[in-house]
């Protein structure tokens, strides 16, 4: 499946890493990590321009998660009740919700890189709550910024092992979620204590 992504952006190039960015922004279940890793790679090549791949990457993702906060501020009990039916979701969906309830931008922040899985239901639980639109824009603009600089930079630097890197980063990405949220009940257990 990877190698087919891999494929995709060896013949379209920045438009399926843009449609990647922006569709994973919406909880659509795209390997954007992989599509990222190869335009990283496809920049170390010469077949891509570095900054092109990180510009477009950059502002597809702004946009999907611009879309998906709109989607939930318009939409969340229209959205609330489609998640109903689908338990999954309707779980990730009220994770999102207690991450926005108790962190609010900063959960923004940290769902965009740290916690990426996560990120496509915070930005609907953002918009749902009514979070501020700046202050939403800014912190997700930060987080965006460290989330696809990253995949891209370690598919430039680390061209030539692509495959095994991707087969490590997927792996990656779990294991960073999960100490992201052990370490944020840390802290919010530490911040109750006292």
């Amino acid at each position: 499946m990877i190698d087919f992504f891999f494929g995709l952006v060896a013949t379209w190039g920045l438009f399926v890493i843009a449609a990647s960015a922006y569709f994973s922004c919406l909880a659509v279940p795209v390997p954007t990590f992989a599509v990222m890793l190869a335009g990283g790679g496809f920049a170390a090549a010469g077949d891509l321009v570095l900054w092109q791949v990180l510009a477009v990457a950059y502002v597809a993702a702004l946009c999907g998660d611009q879309t998906g906060f709109q989607l939930g501020r318009l939409g969340g009990r229209w959205l609330d009740a489609r998640l109903v039916t689908r338990p999954n979701r309707a779980a990730l969906f009220a994770r999102a919700q207690t991450v926005v309830d108790r962190w609010g931008s900063i959960g923004v922040f940290f769902s965009t890189w740290a916690a990426a899985p996560l990120g496509p239901w915070v930005n609907f639980a953002a918009g749902a709550a009514r979070l501020h639109p700046l202050r939403f824009f800014v912190w997700d603009a930060l987080g965006e910024a460290i989330w696809v600089t990253g995949y891209v930079m370690l598919g430039y630097y680390f061209a030539a092992n692509l495959d095994a890197l991707t087969i490590l980063v997927s792996d990656w990405a779990w294991l960073l979620t999960a100490l992201s949220l052990v370490i944020a009940a840390g802290f919010f257990l530490l911040r109750q204590s006292r």
